[in-house]
């Protein structure tokens, strides 16, 4: 069952007013029911994985927090040693089981492709694995929970089935956001009333989230799938088109998945972390990391890159370097290799591929280049302050932080390393692609010159809609619920405008979110 298919909608009607019918006290459970039919619907041969993954994190929470995990006669330091040895085991199994669903294709293909270099003859036997829906979102989930759980920063659930909803929540379950329990449990738990500012504020995302991806993401979909699936034919001025494309599809298309997921959670009563932060507003890549898919990178830097970089093994590198290099260079040293790895295990997380990897790495470098810079910005700043605090200037970072991530995520469009680079190398050097597409040639790419201009419309709503929490300290949505018949406009001119413009219909699934994929 597709987030964006008419069953789904249904699905969330018959849930939320069940919800409020029921008692406070069996609220969850409903949750529970309800989260887990949905997993069912949407991939009945799932179900085991996402049970392992439960049911193993919950009994590793017992043990890590209870007194299940003190041996018999043994001192503090032997407890901790073994819940230590639980929280690795169970986080071996799950990222093990991860690891092999999503990695073993590209694993059998390239071990494949080396031997036919070798000429041995000896084929190995490809197998079409099963990638569990959302595997990704509630093992990261999960594994932060027990992570939390050893840490003394959340209790260990003692009651299965509450566990099961954490890890299940079926708003977030496909492509997040990634939540802590100790954020979530508590809501999840807890009763709620039925009120008007809850249920209407978050129907009004709902719609908003379909509108940004049915009319505005499915439909640059067509523009960004006509240049990626002929590469040779589209250079130059088309492939900088591609990023101001596919980088505004994505984003409306990832966005509005968000806003259908925290919307619902709004529905219920739940509040849940924000995963973008107005990301186009970015001065440096580094801010736009921090703006973009927020509850992964914090996932990340909390789990992976802080526990790397004050590690026992890279303090003792840091103390052999400062000996040689000097205190200066020795503290960079632990920041710069947690930074490469973390961003590498970034790009590994979105795919198998090499280009994945590349992509990871590339942003990473060039965080550590703009590090290495700062103190020339500083000068800068120093010698032309005018010139520095201008909105010129912040236009110019902003230009400049807009395509150089695009330009680096066209490793995700074209997908192959060095077609990815001969692509944006010919934005120089295709002189004939940048004539075609001056020339009219964007109106061959399955789009009118009305659907561009309708396009260009949303996305100065959209713009608008994102930057007017900004001035006005809170979202627009609160602004509109507070007038009923207001809400009742908005919401019905977004409905005509999704059944007009966008991909709807009995039995029609818009295409899958980028994010499913992860």
């Amino acid at each position: 069952m597709s987030v964006t298919s008419v069953e789904y909608v249904l699905f969330l009607f018959v849930t939320v007013i069940s919800y409020y019918l029921l008692p406070h006290k069996y609220q969850w459970i409903l949750l529970t029911v309800a989260s887990v039919s949905f997993y069912i619907l949407t991939c009945f041969r799932c179900i085991p994985y996402i049970l392992i993954t439960s049911m193993s994190a919950y009994l590793a929470g017992l043990l890590i927090g209870g007194e299940a995990a003190v041996p018999v006669g043994g001192k503090s330091r032997g407890k901790r040693g073994y819940k230590k040895a639980i929280m690795i085991t169970v986080l071996i199994l799950n990222f093990g089981i991860l690891f092999v669903l999503k990695y073993i294709d590209a694993a059998l293909l390239g071990a494949d492709r080396i031997f036919h270099l070798t000429n041995s003859g000896y084929e190995i036997p490809q197998y079409d694995v099963l990638l569990p829906v959302g595997i990704s979102f509630y093992t990261f989930q999960t594994m932060g929970y027990i992570i939390d759980v050893y840490r003394n920063k959340a209790d260990a659930e003692k009651n299965y089935f509450k566990l099961l909803l954490f890890v299940s929540f079926f708003p977030q379950l496909i492509q997040g956001p990634i939540s802590r329990h100790d954020e979530l449990a508590e809501q999840l738990y807890e009763g709620h009333e039925a009120r008007w500012k809850n249920i209407s504020s978050g129907m009004l995302r709902v719609v908003w989230g379909y509108f940004k991806k049915l009319v505005i993401a499915d439909t640059l979909a067509i523009v960004s799938k006509s240049i990626i699936e002929y590469p040779e034919s589209f250079g130059g001025g088309y492939v900088t088109f591609l990023i101001v494309v596919y980088t505004a599809q994505l984003y409306n298309d990832f966005s509005g998945g968000m806003d259908i997921a925290i919307g619902t959670g709004e529905m219920l009563g739940i509040e849940m972390r924000e995963n973008f932060n107005r990301p186009f507003a970015s001065t440096s890549v580094k801010e736009y990391w921090k703006r973009w898919h927020i509850t992964l990178g914090a996932w990340f830097q909390n789990y992976v890159f802080y526990p790397l970089s004050i590690c026992l093994p890279m303090q003792k590198l840091s103390k052999k370097i400062r000996s040689k290099f000097g205190r200066s260079f020795a503290r960079r040293i632990p920041v710069y290799i947690a930074t490469l790895f973390t961003w590498l295990l970034t790009g590994m997380w979105h795919g198998a591929g090499a280009n994945f990897a590349v992509w990871g790495l590339l942003n990473a470098t060039v965080m550590l280049i703009s590090m290495e810079l700062d103190p020339l910005y500083s000068r800068f700043a120093q010698f032309a302050p005018r010139v520095h605090s201008s909105y010129a200037y912040t236009l110019f970072c902003r230009v400049r932080t807009f395509f150089l991530i695009g330009a680096i995520r066209l490793l995700d469009c074209y997908r192959n390393v060095g077609e990815t680079f001969s692509r944006i190398f010919s934005i120089f050097t295709d002189a004939e692609g940048w004539r075609r597409f001056v020339r009219g040639g964007f109106l061959r790419l399955g789009m009118k010159s009305s659907e561009y201009f309708l396009i260009l419309l949303c996305l100065a709503l959209v713009l608008f809609v994102s930057s007017y929490r900004e001035r006005a300290g809170s979202p627009l949505r609160y602004k509109i619920t507070e007038r009923p018949r207001t809400f009742f406009l908005c919401v019905g001119a977004l409905f005509v405008a999704i059944v007009i413009f966008g991909n709807y219909g009995l039995g029609f699934e818009g295409s899958n979110f980028i994010y499913n994929q992860f």
